[in-house]
């Protein structure tokens, strides 16, 4: 009988406990909301990239999709890449993301921000070099993304970059 008390004490102050939690902050993220098309260079060549970034699970996470298409030139060959990353929650912000690609590839990521400036760092794997994404805000329709490779995770160089420009607005569901 005190265990069905208990139980029905808990389940009283659930709701209570649930409204206590932090809310996710995603003023950061918000103008990086929508459809974005670029056109960019970098080690595999000339290319396009289509990507969108939209609100999901009643806002509690952050998807981006992404279309990769960079042409066939100087003897090398086109290559076509999409991914699907998530950013996620850390002690009620947005902190941290997870990248997964066709090409096999998973990434996690610890996010910084500064000015109107996202950067996505990799998480430390030894034996694996280390990756970074900057998200550069030009202005309300323009962002320049930049790609970076690191094999010691200090010294990083840039594997591709662009400027993109929003193509439709998003924002939160």
């Amino acid at each position: 009988m005190k265990i069905k008390h208990l139980l029905f004490i808990s389940l009283m102050f659930m709701p209570l406990i649930c409204l206590s939690q932090p809310s996710a902050s995603w003023d950061k993220w918000k103008w990086l909301t929508g459809e974005w098309q670029s056109e960019g260079s970098g080690i595999p060549g000339e290319g396009t990239v289509n990507f969108s970034f939209s609100f999901e699970l009643d806002s509690s996470i952050l998807e981006r999709r992404s279309h990769s298409d960079y042409s066939a030139g100087d003897f090398k060959r086109r290559t076509i890449r999409d991914d699907i990353m998530i950013v996620y929650l850390k002690n009620g912000l947005p902190g941290n993301a997870i990248s997964f690609d066709n090409e096999g590839h998973t990434i996690k990521y610890n996010i910084t921000y500064k000015d109107s400036t996202i950067t996505l760092t990799s998480e430390n794997d030894p034996g694996s070099p280390a990756f970074r994404l900057i998200y550069k805000k030009i202005n309300s329709n323009s962002v320049n993304t930049t790609f970076e490779i690191s094999r010691d995770g200090v010294n990083f160089m840039i594997y591709t970059e662009g400027i993109s420009k929003k193509i439709n607005k998003g924002g939160l569901k």
